[in-house]
This record gives structure tokens, sequence and C-alpha cells, in this order.
């Protein structure tokens, strides 16, 4: 058995924007990075092979966790296509009564963005990935590997403060 763990991509400069990023290409930023530096997985997951959206946040996200460990991507875990509203910001959507947006949790499989993908887009292409893994004669993982790692947010993924601080001497660091 496989078990999967999906985790956020850190902080970058449109998240604190409030604007919605999807496919565009924002790289994280300073504090995102030293925010992750912080950070590392758990123990009994260190050695699990890296899987990441190709774009760079998801990436550089993946490799400092995983403490500079290659990273494989895959087309299907980009993340969503947000088409018209990418770049946007919900709070200015939401004010807009005309634009058809609503907050994701009162989305349905098929609710689409103006030129963008819906649930159902995503769960398809996952499916996919996943089904690819389960179809290779030779497994993509190394004897003993359980964990597969993307930072994206398809879905209600754990927050990145699930993570566990680096061990060290003192119990106040971090």
């Amino acid at each position: 058995m496989i078990r999967l763990a999906f985790l956020r991509h850190g902080v970058t400069g449109w998240n604190r924007e409030g604007r919605i990023q999807g496919r565009t290409d924002i790289p994280l930023d300073a504090e995102g990075r030293e925010r992750l530096s912080r950070l590392t997985l758990p123990e009994d997951w260190r050695d699990a092979t890296l899987h990441a959206s190709p774009l760079s946040r998801a990436v550089e996200t993946a490799r400092l966790l995983g403490n500079g460990r290659p990273v494989r991507t895959d087309d299907r875990l980009i993340e969503m296509d947000w088409g018209a509203w990418e770049g946007l910001r919900g709070l200015d959507l939401r004010a807009d009564p005309d634009s058809g947006y609503r907050d994701i949790e009162d989305w349905g499989w098929d609710f689409r963005p103006p030129g963008g993908e819906s649930p159902a887009d995503i769960r398809d292409r996952l499916t996919g990935w996943l089904d690819s893994l389960s179809t290779r004669q030779e497994s993509p993982l190394p004897p003993g590997e359980r964990v597969r790692v993307r930072g994206t947010r398809g879905g209600p993924p754990p927050r990145i403060h699930a993570l566990h601080p680096p061990t060290s001497s003192s119990p106040t660091s971090a």
C-alpha cells in the first residue's frame, strides 16, 4: 500500500495579496522560504519519493522540505486552472455579484470558473496519475517507501504546520 501526503506549497507574494494563483508560476517569497527552512518532514517520511506540480513554488517547497533531494514532477499534479480569475483577488470577485464567484466550500464537482477547470476535471487528472502509479511494471517507489508528497491546493490539504520542526538540542528553538 502507498501512503500519500498532500502538502500545500509555501507562501508567495500573491498569497499575501489574496490573489488567485492557479497555474500562474508565482515563486515562493523570502519569508515563505525562511518558514520552510525551519520545517522538516516527520522522521518516517524523510526518505520518501517527492512528487510535485511542475510550478516553481511547488518544486521548491518539496526540495526545501526534502533537504535538496530530487523532486519528480508531473503535469497532472499542476494546480487548478482558475481561468479568467487567475491573478484576481477573491475579495474583489466576491464583492461583484456578476462575477459568478463563490467560495470553494460552496462548489460542487461541476462548478467551473470562467475559462478554467472544475473539481471534476482535477479529480480525473489526479485519478489518472494515481492509476499510472498502480499500472507501472516497475514500482515508482524504491523498496520500502510509502509516501508521496506534492505541493498543490487540490482539496483540503494538511496545513504546513502539520510538519515537524527540525530536532534540536534546545526545546525552544525552531
